[in-house]
């Protein structure tokens, strides 16, 4: 037998020790996919659901703001870690906190900072003469309500984003910084020619995993502003609970997951041929 083969028995061993983790895998996700299929009906109501389209408009922005901010924060803290100090593995260890948090409390947290009566922020940019009074009502307007709601965001997930993005940098040989440098290259240069060419396919990921989990949000919208004020910051993940759970619509609600679904799909395809095209470019 060639030894480059695995032994038959071997395998059919290691499957069957993997046959109840599968099992349960089909049970936990295949499953409920397909009774969705199954359930999803009306799906010729999707192009006149004003409803729908409005709260696809909010989560494409949210999505949009949210992960672009990050993106550019978790970059700056990534770089800020990775270099040795005194003290970075506290540092690194506090920098995780917002992320290990339960998103709800947090969320509940959030609420208490935006209130309009007793809110710590609207009382400190009073204090600092930002603001003309201390009651602002964070939460009742549209276009604040949603800078609420991303900046939530933001101080919950831009630690993934960091951590994501320091695994990449651990990668990167110091060998090319040192010969950089002998050639003449400043700080500026060598993060434009070395640290982010390589970095790429790490940033690629890091946006995949946000984008998807941020386009796929509730908990956060549903406790801190339940996806008002008057819709304006409701997801389509709010939508699909409201319509099964509020309206009792467990068919058009099936229907409105696989579009959710297949809007996760474009997503993914779009963050995939973005940084495809700009590597085969380059």
């Amino acid at each position: 037998m060639n030894p480059n083969q695995p032994d038959p028995r071997t395998t059919a061993v290691q499957w069957l020790y993997a046959a109840p983790a599968l099992v349960l895998m089909a049970l936990v996700n295949v499953v409920p996919i397909l009774q969705c299929v199954y359930f999803a009906d009306k799906a010729q109501a999707l192009a006149g659901d004003t409803r729908l389209w409005f709260a696809l408009k909010h989560t494409l922005a949210f999505t949009a703001i949210a992960v672009s901010i990050e993106l550019a924060l978790g970059l700056a803290i990534a770089l800020l870690l990775f270099r040795p100090f005194p003290g970075r593995g506290l540092v690194r260890a506090c920098v995780l906190i917002p992320w290990a948090l339960p998103t709800a409390i947090m969320a509940m947290a959030w609420k208490w900072i935006f209130n309009d009566t007793y809110g710590v922020l609207g009382d400190l940019l009073y204090r600092v003469g930002i603001a003309a009074s201390p009651e602002i009502a964070w939460l009742a307007d549209p276009l604040k309500a949603m800078g609420a709601c991303v900046l939530a965001d933001v101080w919950k997930t831009t630690p993934f984003m960091a951590i994501l993005l320091m695994s990449g940098l651990a990668g990167i040989p110091e060998e090319l910084y040192e010969a950089a440098a002998i050639d003449g290259a400043g700080p500026v240069r060598r993060f434009f020619l070395i640290t982010l060419p390589l970095l790429k396919p790490t940033i690629a990921l890091a946006v995949l995993f946000r984008a998807i989990q941020t386009f796929a949000i509730f908990d956060l919208i549903w406790v801190l502003t339940g996806g008002g004020p008057g819709g304006s910051t409701q997801m389509i993940a709010l939508y699909v609970y409201d319509t099964v759970f509020r309206y009792l619509d467990l068919g058009y609600g099936s229907t409105l997951t696989l579009f959710m679904a297949g809007c996760l799909l474009l997503i993914s395809g779009a963050v995939y041929l973005l940084f495809h095209t700009r590597e085969a470019y380059e």
